[in-house]
């Protein structure tokens, strides 16, 4: 392994902050820049070595290649994650506007929603793994969030409730449990995990997710997000009554008052229950 490269994956693993896909993801970007910096001319770097001139080399170079504002984004907090482990915080401005850098677009021009297919969901073999994925359609879970899940601690009457360990940023949530559908899967959760997580006893999270990786990759599923989506929309349909912009219902400047009011209520309901602070993260998933 490279030496920057073999260093910063040390740095992550002595510096474990944030959940586990947040840690996945630091390391995943961070052995990527460390390639790219040899790839730039930046040899022999250790990472007391990391300079502005490496930062907007960086940058520059993601200009060049068309990286989204998004991407973009998400590698420069990995950067900043880095400048802060090594004291130097200072070395990367705060503001990305600084370097050109606008703001990500929050709103939808296309539906991004998934249904589950029945037939590859069949592929499916390890139970567990099965579960988790039919809660992320159920209710909207992130992938953690349902393989994580424990119905001891979660299913309350009429809602599910996450642990903030759970789940993305550590904001604990509940999500309403609203039809017999719901409740039917929760029974089977219950009747499998017997008091525990939907991680079979003999594993642990990361071998578990490795596993739900290798089993939706072998069945041909991909981009399970767009179950959270999908869950959105129907969500969305059942509060406003009227299908959301991005599938095709009217968007908001053509509502009169009293759709707007209720428009705004839906969303404001549904970034809750999808786990995030801010209402507008809505228009994501809705348009």
């Amino acid at each position: 392994m490279k030496d920057l490269n073999f260093q910063l994956s040390k740095l992550c693993r002595d510096n474990r902050d944030g959940g586990f896909s947040t840690q996945a993801t630091r390391s995943r970007v961070l052995d990527l820049i460390a390639n790219q910096l040899k790839e730039l001319g930046f040899r022999r770097m250790q990472p007391r070595s990391l300079k502005p001139k490496h930062v907007n080399a960086l940058i520059s170079h993601w200009k060049e290649q068309g990286i989204s504002v998004g991407t973009l984004k998400n590698r420069l907090s990995a950067l900043r994650w880095w400048a802060r482990k090594i004291n130097k915080p200072s070395i990367i401005a705060n503001d990305n506007s600084v370097y050109g850098i606008g703001k990500r677009t929050y709103v939808a021009k296309e539906s991004k929603a998934q249904a589950l297919n029945e037939k590859k969901l069949s592929l499916i073999s390890d139970p567990y793994v099965n579960l988790s994925i039919r809660l992320q359609a159920a209710f909207g879970l992130r992938r953690e969030e349902a393989i994580k899940f424990s119905p001891g601690y979660a299913m309350q009457k009429d809602h599910i409730k996450l642990k903030s360990s759970w789940t993305k940023g550590g904001r604990a949530r509940t999500v309403p449990i609203t039809n017999k559908g719901q409740r039917r899967l929760l029974a089977e959760v219950k009747a499998l995990a017997r008091g525990g997580a939907l991680i079979p006893p003999h594993l642990n999270y990361a071998k578990q997710l490795h596993r739900y990786e290798k089993q939706i990759g072998n069945a041909g599923m991909s981009q399970l997000h767009g179950l959270r989506h999908g869950y959105a929309q129907r969500r969305y349909f059942e509060l406003a009554e009227r299908v959301c912009p991005v599938a095709g219902g009217l968007p908001s400047k053509e509502l009169n008052p009293a759709q707007r009011a209720l428009d705004f209520e839906a969303r404001a309901i549904i970034s809750s229950e999808l786990g995030h602070a801010r209402v507008e993260i809505a228009a994501v998933y809705l348009g």
